[in-house]
Order: C-alpha cells, then structure tokens, then sequence
C-alpha cells in the first residue's frame, strides 16, 4: 500500500476542476494568508486577493430567540403547515412534541420544508461545505480511498449517503477519484434520500442515466457519467442492505433529526411542548408549553440520557436536548460497520457534551424564531456527539469503536486541502482560483464562539487554522464569526478490531 504522503502527492497531481459557481458576496473580509501556509505565489497569481465570501451558516446560534408578547398590529402569515399543525393539535387534543413539530416541519409530504423546494445553495436558506467548495468533497473521496485501501481493497465497496442534499459532496467524489480507476471500478452508491425534488437534484449533479435495457425492466439502478459507478436510491437506511463492505457518510444529517427539549422543574422533569397560540397580542400561531405531568418521552428517553452523562453535567443541566433518532441511527451504524466491515463518517456542527437547547431556524440565510412561518424556514439543532458515543459504545449486537471528534479544519488539513488547493490553482482561471482560495478560508477558519477555547487544546495541524505564528488571529472578528473550521466536528466509527482511521 502506498504511503500517505505518496497516495496523496499522486492524487494533488490531478487537475480536475468542477464548474465553480459564484456565491453571493452579502460580506468580505480581509484575511491573512500566511497563517494557512497556502503558496504566496499562486495569492499574487490572482491579485493577492485574500478575501473570503461570508454568509451565514448553521452554526452561529445556540439559543432560540423568545417570543416577543408586545401588542402585534396582525399575525404573521399563516403557511399551509400552521394549519396543518394547528388541525393536528386540535385532532390530537392537545399540544405536540418539539420533536413531532420538527419532523412534521421538515418531511411533510405535502408542505415539508425538505420535500417542497430546493433549499440549499445561495438561493436557498443555508450554503453546507459542500457547496463552498469542491474541495471538501474531494477531501472526503481521499478519505475513502484510502480508507478501501485499509480493507485489503476490496473488489466492491459501497458508498453509502445519508440525505445527500443537492448531490454535491458525492459528485465531487467520485470526479476526483476517478483518478484512482481501481477504486472507481469496485465503488457503487447507495443515497438515502425521501425528498423526490431532492432526488431529481441528486441525479442531475450526478449524471446518471439508465440504459436502455435497464429503463425497460424499469430499474431502479443509474450509473454516473461522472465514474460509471451504479447509482441506486432509498428513502429509508433500513432499505439499503448488502454483503460487500461500505462507508457510510451523514454529512449534516444528524442535525436535522427531531429533538425533544425537557427542563427540570420542582417537580421533577417535564418536557416542552407546541401549542396553538391563543393569545392576540401574539404574532405567532404557535407557542411553547411546559407538560403539567410526565409523557411518554420524558419516561423513555430521559433515564438512559441522563445515565450516560456525567454527574457534574446531571447537576447543573435544567435544559436538555434529546434526539432519540440520532441515537438510534448511530447505534445501526455500529452494527453495521461490525457486521459489514468498512466504517462511517459523521460531520456535523456541534461538542461532545450535551446540550440544553439549541433548536434554530433559518430562512433566507438569517436565524428567525423556531415557531415562526413553520414549512418555510429549515429547522435544525446541534449535534451532541457525546451522545452519539455512547449509543455506539453500548449498541446491542456491536463491537464498534469511535475515533474523534475532530475539528473539521484538522481533519481537512491532515488529508492535504492545502497540498490540493494549491495543485488546482496552478491551472485555474482567475475567477476560479479566487473562489477557490475563498472557500478554502471558509472551510477551514475558526468561528468567534469556540476559537478561544480551542487555542489551549490545539491538535497537531490545527493550529494554523487558529492563529498565526506570533499568536495573532489570523481572521477578523466577521470572519471568526462565520468560519467552518472549528464549529464543525467529525467522527469516524469503525470495527473494534481496526486501526484508527487517518486522520484520527
């Protein structure tokens, strides 16, 4: 097998280069270059231009904003989902959980945030890595190449991804590692997806096309002009299913499953609820509401929740968030990797402790009240990786292990975004080179909220993506405010009888 250094050095010389769409410049900032080491020449190629296009991510708000009770003139409009919800409410005789509210949010078939419009990109609500740069999901490719190569290189291998979005990540993937024909020849993909407009997104970024003979057996399998490698969806993991090894990828996948918020009260417990609003002065339709007594939730899901935490957290915690999907996929995913070989790959915004509450909701790349215009604003919350361990450590039928979190800057450092970046710029046009310097930043900055904390724990390879070298902040506060870099976590699960995986 060949070296880290020389499978990367062998990939950084290829110059694929995907079509670099322009992201809207709502900011630009000035930042320092020489604290990410990136090429002096290849800045002064393109102008010494070291600005990076900002706009708001997912990962700046902890809290969700209070309702305002001052006298309102009218109430906001009312969607297609408030009288949805409303009609439930009432169907079911009273309020909802935060986590019935959030999936009915998101995955309405009828008026879904998810299945009814393209949201993501700059003419959606939110821009994910991905769509920052090809040079995330090219990164994430070197990770399953060389990943393949530790199982022995196995003659078929399975790609399997959690809520693809538009596509991106995976085409970007398998583009790059085509340059790698024998992994591109055992690759097939599997995407988990319930959107049906998603989907059509899916395929077009990924080319896919059936052939003649397939399309009149009416074969549910694509092949991608990208690779040739066979494309096939599911709108369920339980679906996916198969004896080759796989790695699986949820790249902010976890932090749009449903969560139920408890507080502590003095007696004991009770989880919050949504309810109609009744109130005139108020210009929601909905509000939040404290359960009178224990409900089913608060019985099933706080015990084992509140045992794996540690008794400094139980005692000082009178908020926290629960997601028992989150905790259930995480547990199928151990089982997975222990029986199927291969591993999985998490990447998400969020710690390894739990949280209080960290419920937000976006709509057109601002944060809004989580109960305001319901259907039309992207729900999502913080993951709690901490959580997501200790469902795999004590999975039933597993024997996985978890390695990190990481920060997503380490993790993108170690597997070489700067060697690539510098690679692609030696080709690129000026536009080209410009966005592509642009996203690298974006990627890899550090945010305000955690950089501090972070200075003291640095691991090897993050700390040029913290300061430079006379300690300064390589960013300015706007920048430090909307990077990628440190808010965004990334795990690996793997057999118990692996190695750690690069770069963990």
């Amino acid at each position: 097998m060949l070296p880290f250094k020389s499978f990367l050095a062998a990939f950084v010389s290829t110059s694929t280069m995907r079509h670099v769409a322009k992201l809207p410049m709502l900011q630009r900032v000035t930042t320092s270059a020489s604290a990410f080491d990136v090429d002096e020449r290849m800045l002064r190629k393109f102008g010494a231009k070291k600005s990076t296009a900002i706009s708001i991510d997912r990962s700046g708000l902890f809290q969700i904003e209070p309702h305002s009770h001052d006298i309102a003139q009218t109430k906001e409009p009312e969607t297609p989902m408030v009288k949805h919800l409303r009609a439930l409410i009432q169907f079911r005789g009273g309020p909802i959980t935060v986590a019935e509210y959030m999936s009915e949010v998101l995955t309405n078939p009828t008026a879904g945030y998810y299945t009814q419009r393209n949201v993501f990109g700059s003419a959606g609500d939110f821009i994910t890595s991905p769509e920052v740069s090809q040079l995330f999901g090219e990164m994430v490719g070197i990770w399953c190449v060389w990943m393949w190569q530790e199982l022995g290189r196995p003659r078929q291998l399975r790609l399997v991804e959690l809520g693809p979005g538009r596509g991106t990540l995976m085409a970007d993937l398998l583009r790059s590692t085509a340059a790698f024909p024998d992994f591109a020849r055992s690759v097939s993909v599997e995407l988990v997806e319930v959107s049906d407009a998603l989907k059509e997104r899916q395929m077009s970024s990924l080319g896919c096309s059936t052939s003649a003979a397939e399309a009149s057996a009416d074969s549910s399998t694509f092949h991608s002009s990208l690779s040739g490698a066979e494309v096939r969806w599911h709108r369920s993991l339980d679906d996916v299913r198969g004896e080759s090894p796989a790695l699986y990828i949820a790249h902010e996948f976890f932090d749009a499953l449903p969560v139920h918020h408890f507080q502590r009260t003095s007696r004991g417990w009770r989880e919050r609820l949504v309810d109609a609003s009744q109130d005139p002065t108020d210009p929601l339709h909905l509000r939040l509401v404290l359960a009178p007594n224990e409900t089913p939730a608060s019985k099933l899901l706080l015990p084992p929740r509140l045992a794996g935490l540690t008794p400094a957290d139980r005692d000082s915690l009178d908020l926290l968030e629960v997601c028992p999907q989150g905790l259930g996929l995480a547990g199928e995913l151990a089982k997975r990797v222990t029986a199927e070989g291969g591993a999985a790959l998490v990447i998400d915004y969020g710690h390894d402790q739990p949280y209080a509450d960290s419920l937000q909701a976006i709509k057109d790349h601002s944060f809004v009240p989580v109960l305001s215009q319901p259907g039309l604003a992207d729900l999502s919350a913080h993951v709690d990786f901490s959580a997501i361990k200790h469902s795999v450590n004590t999975a039933e039928g597993s024997n996985a292990s978890c390695h990190g979190p990481i920060t997503q800057a380490h993790f993108l450092e170690a597997l070489g975004i700067r060697e690539r970046l510098e690679g692609l710029l030696q080709t690129a046009s000026q536009e080209e080179g410009e966005q592509l310097i642009s996203g690298y930043y974006r990627l890899v900055s550090s945010s305000s909220d955690d950089a501090d904390s972070q200075r003291e724990t640095a691991q090897p390879g993050e700390a040029d993506a913290i300061r430079g070298e006379d300690g300064s902040d390589p960013l300015t506060q706007a920048a430090r405010e909307e990077g990628m870099g440190i808010t965004y976590k990334v795990l690996a699960i793997t057999p118990q009888s692996s190695s750690s995986p690069i770069p963990f």
